[in-house]
C-alpha cells in the first residue's frame, strides 16, 4: 500500500501530537519486512562465500584458517559454505537465476567457460581495485587470464581473482617401460620419436604376452575434457594459431586449416592403429586416471598431478615407479609452451556486499595467505605469483614429480586458454568440437579434412551467434 501524505494540510487541522502519531506509524511501517521479499534476498552484512571442496582436505583447512584471520582481524563475519566441484556451479547458477548469487565464489570448473561468459554478459564485478594494485605480481598468463571483455562497454576490464593455475603433465610407468626393454632415463625430446617410443613399448609387450596393454592414454571421447585440453596442446605443438594478433579467428586460413587437419590425422591415428584402449572413445574425465593407474596404459596425460597425489601413501610407487615427464620439443624442434588453466574466485555483480567481498579476496591474495592455500593443494594446483615459487615446497629435489612439474610454469613457457580473447570460445569447449572432430573420425569414419571443415563450420556458427547477441 502507497501513502501519500500533504505535510500543510495536517499542519494546519490536526495537533502537533497528532502529525507526530502518524509520521511514526508511516516510519515503522516502511521499514518493516516486506511480505513479498524472501528473507533470504534481504540485505546482508555477513559476507557469503561459497567454495569449490579441495581435492586434498589440507586445502578446505587453509581457507578456513584464512577465513577466521580474517574475521579476528576485521570483526567482519563470514559464511564459509564447501560443495563439490560440480555442485559448486549449479548452486551458482540456480542462485543467479533468482537473483541471489553468494557475494564470492569459487569454482575449479568455472574458469573454462561461465567465467568468461559472466563477464560478457556484466554478471561479474569488477575487481580492479584489487588486481591493479598487485598485478606485477602476476605471471602473465594469470593476469590475463582475468582481463575479460563485457558486452555492454565493449572494453576490457579485471573480472575475476587469480588464485592457482594448472597445465597438462605427461605420466608413464617406469616398470612398464622397462619391461618393454626401453630405457627411460634418455627419452628422446624430438617430436616423432617420442611418441614412437610409446608405440614400441606397446609392441614389444604384446610379444611377452601383455595384449591388454595400451601404449597411450589418450582421451578420445566428446564426455571428456582432458580430450579437449590435451589436442589444444597438440595444436600449440603443431604452432596453429586460431587468432591473429587483433583476436581475430583465423580459422580460413589454408595454413591454420592445414595445421588442424595433420594435428586431427595425427591424434586420431593413434587410436586408429590400436595404440590406445578401444573405450577410450567413451571415457569420462575420471578414465584416462583409472586405467592408468590400472596399468592398463604405459602413458597418459592429465591436466593437473592428481595421479601422483593419489599414489604419495606408497612410497615405493611416488618415487620410483610412477614418473612425471615434460612435453617433447614441438614438430619445429622448438621448446614445449605448456596451455595453463587458471583458477580464479569472482564477486557477482548482484553481490548484496561487493565491498566487503573485495576487502576479503585483497586479504586472501596477500603472498602469505595465498602461499598456504596453493600448498595446500598438494601440487595439484600451482602458485600464479611469481614470488611464490620461491617456497622449499616447490623446489623439492626431492619429489620426482613437483621437480618436473614446476619447470612447466616458468615464464615465457605458458598460454592461457583462448576465451580469454573472445568469450565465444568457451563455448567451444562447453560443445567440445575438438572431441566432435575427433569422434567424427574414430566412429563415422569421416577424413580428418571434413571433420575438419566441420569443426572449423561449427566454430565460425558459434562466433556468428555470439557477435549476434
Amino acid at each position: 500500500m502507497v501513502l501519500t501524505l500533504n505535510i500543510n494540510f495536517i499542519s494546519r487541522h490536526f495537533s502537533g501530537f497528532i502529525l507526530l502519531l502518524l509520521l511514526s506509524f508511516i516510519l515503522v511501517t516502511c521499514t518493516s519486512p516486506t511480505p513479498e521479499l524472501p528473507e533470504n534476498l534481504a540485505p546482508s552484512s555477513e559476507l557469503i562465500i561459497w567454495w569449490n571442496r579441495g581435492y586434498y582436505p589440507e586445502q578446505d583447512e587453509a581457507i578456513e584458517q584464512v577465513v577466521e584471520k580474517w574475521k579476528q582481524e576485521t570483526g567482519n563475519q563470514i559464511k564459509l559454505s564447501f560443495f563439490s566441484e560440480e555442485d559448486t556451479l549449479k548452486e551458482a547458477i540456480a542462485a543467479l537465476e533468482i537473483g541471489n548469487p553468494p557475494d564470492i565464489l569459487f569454482s575449479e570448473r568455472a574458469d573454462f567457460t561461465l567465467i568468461p561468459q559472466w563477464a560478457w554478459e556484466g554478471k561479474l564485478a569488477d575487481v580492479s581495485g584489487v588486481i591493479e594494485p598487485i598485478k606485477n605480481l602476476y605471471e602473465a598468463s594469470a593476469i590475463a587470464s582475468v582481463y575479460l571483455k563485457n558486452k555492454d562497454t565493449q572494453k576490457r576490464s579485471y573480472y575475476a581473482i587469480p588464485l592457482m593455475q594448472q597445465s597438462l603433465h605427461i605420466h608413464y610407468w617406469r616398470e612398464l617401460l622397462q619391461k618393454a626393454g626401453i630405457d627411460d632415463q634418455n627419452l628422446p625430446q624430438n617430436w616423432s620419436e617420442f611418441w614412437q617410443i610409446w608405440l614400441q613399448a606397446q609392441a614389444n609387450l604384446k610379444r611377452q604376452g601383455e595384449s591388454e596393454i595400451y601404449g597411450l592414454g589418450l582421451p578420445m571421447s566428446v564426455e571428456s575434457l582432458d580430450t579437449y585440453l590435451i589436442f589444444e596442446q597438440f595444436l600449440i605443438a603443431h604452432d596453429v594459431q586460431l587468432f591473429d594478433q587483433q583476436g581475430n579467428l583465423q580459422l580460413d586460413q589454408p595454413n591454420v586449416r592445414q595445421g588442424i587437419i595433420d594435428t586431427l590425422d595425427e591424434y586420431t591415428r593413434f587410436y586408429l592403429q590400436g595404440n590406445v584402449p578401444p573405450m577410450a572413445i567413451n571415457w569420462l574425465n575420471a578414465d584416462n586416471n583409472t586405467n592408468f593407474l590400472n596399468r592398463s596404459t604405459i602413458m597418459t596425460i592429465n591436466p593437473s598431478l592428481s595421479i601422483p597425489g593419489s599414489q604419495r601413501e606408497d612410497q615405493d610407487i611416488y618415487q620410483n615407479q610412477l614418473v612425471t615427464a615434460l612435453f617433447p620439443n614441438t614438430p619445429q624442434g622448438k621448446p614445449m609452451k605448456y596451455l595453463v588453466s587458471v583458477k580464479e574466485a569472482i564477486i557477482f555483480s548482484e553481490a548484496q556486499n561487493s565491498k566487503l567481498a573485495q576487502q576479503f579476496l585483497a586479504y586472501l591474495i596477500r603472498p602469505e595467505n595465498l602461499s598456504s592455500y596453493v600448498k595446500g593443494t598438494g601440487g595439484r594446483y600451482f602458485p600464479v605469483m611469481m614470488q611464490l615459487w620461491n617456497d622449499p615446497f616447490w623446489q623439492n629435489p626431492n619429489d620426482p614429480h613437483l621437480a618436473v612439474a614446476t619447470q612447466q610454469f616458468k615464464p615465457d613457457k605458458t598460454q592461457p586458454l583462448y576465451h580469454i580473447i573472445n568469450p565465444a570460445y568457451a563455448q567451444v569447449q562447453t560443445e567440445n568440437i575438438w572431441g566432435q572432430a575427433i569422434k567424427a573420425v574414430l566412429t563415422q569414419g569421416l577424413s580428418p579434412e571434413v571433420a575438419t571443415d566441420q569443426a572449423i563450420q561449427g566454430i565460425k556458427t558459434i562466433f556468428s551467434h555470439w557477435q549476434n547477441q
